[in-house]
Formats: structure tokens, C-alpha cells, sequence
């Protein structure tokens, strides 16, 4: 599974700026609501619901959230890199400054985890995350994002 099938350049917050993990999934629901169709306030607390069970704070500064709603027809993800890093209980206790939210159909199962596993292999390169965390607008964003999965091991 490519990130390409997943997020579009309406998707990506080049400079996303909250104080806090609360506002930041508000505020990353919000961007989902116009790309899904699916109220902010549904995928919030669907989020959040999520974040309950644990954080999806993965460490090195990188969110992965991610919850399954009806009435979804398929995966979407929305990628915010914020302005300034906020605590979000991560596993390494560092503030994050890199969300990627993942929503999937209720009945999306394997797809679910195979798109989670690939954002996750992502985000793990240290040469994609300062790519990231170094450019200047949402194209290249974009343009990062979804470089074939076999470009990014080069």
C-alpha cells in the first residue's frame, strides 16, 4: 500500500499551530470532516476514544492516531507537521511535532493495519521525518509522503 492512496495535498498542514494534543486531533478532525465528509465531531471523538486506550505517541517526535468510523468507503489520512512540538504522552516521553492520523471504514481490518504499518515504516526513516520537518510548504510534503515505498529504503 502506497501513502499516495491514502493522503492528497488537501490532506497536509504544512504549520499547524495548537498548544495542545487535545487541539491538535480538534483541529486535525476538522481538516477530515471537509476530506471525508464525516463529522469533526465524530472522528474527533473517535480519536480521542483511541487515545484513551493508549497513546498513539510512537516516539521521535511522530503521532500516528487513527480510529474506524462509518461511513467511510475507504482509508484517509491527514499529516500535520505542527509550528511548535506538544507533549502527547509519548512512548518516549518527547514532545511530537510530526501527526499522521489514519481513519479507516469500520470493516477495513487488514487494510486498516497494513496502512498503518506503512506510515509507520515511513516515519521511522530519520531521513524522511528531517525531510519532513525541513520543508517549506505542503507540496513538497506531499512530494515526500509518497515517494514509492522502494525509494524511500535508498
Amino acid at each position: 500500500m502506497e501513502l499516495s492512496e491514502l493522503i492528497n495535498s488537501d490532506s497536509i498542514v504544512s504549520t499547524l499551530k495548537v498548544g495542545s494534543k487535545k487541539q491538535a486531533l480538534q483541529e486535525l478532525a476538522q481538516i477530515a470532516e471537509s476530506v471525508t465528509g464525516i463529522s469533526s465531531r465524530d472522528i474527533f471523538g473517535t480519536v480521542l476514544q483511541r487515545e484513551r486506550l493508549g497513546s498513539t505517541g510512537v516516539g521521535q517526535g511522530i503521532a500516528i492516531p487513527h480510529g474506524k468510523l462509518d461511513g467511510l468507503d475507504r482509508l484517509f489520512a491527514i499529516f500535520a507537521r505542527l509550528d511548535t512540538p506538544i507533549s502527547f504522552d509519548a512512548m518516549d516521553d518527547q514532545p511530537v511535532d510530526l501527526i499522521f492520523m489514519l481513519l479507516a471504514p469500520e470493516s477495513a481490518g487488514a487494510d486498516h493495519l497494513k496502512a498503518l504499518a506503512r506510515i509507520s515504516r515511513t516515519l521511522r526513516d530519520p531521513s524522511i521525518t528531517r525531510k519532513l520537518r525541513d520543508s517549506a510548504s505542503k507540496a513538497e510534503i506531499y512530494t515526500i509522503l509518497t515517494q514509492p515505498a522502494t525509494s524511500h529504503a535508498a
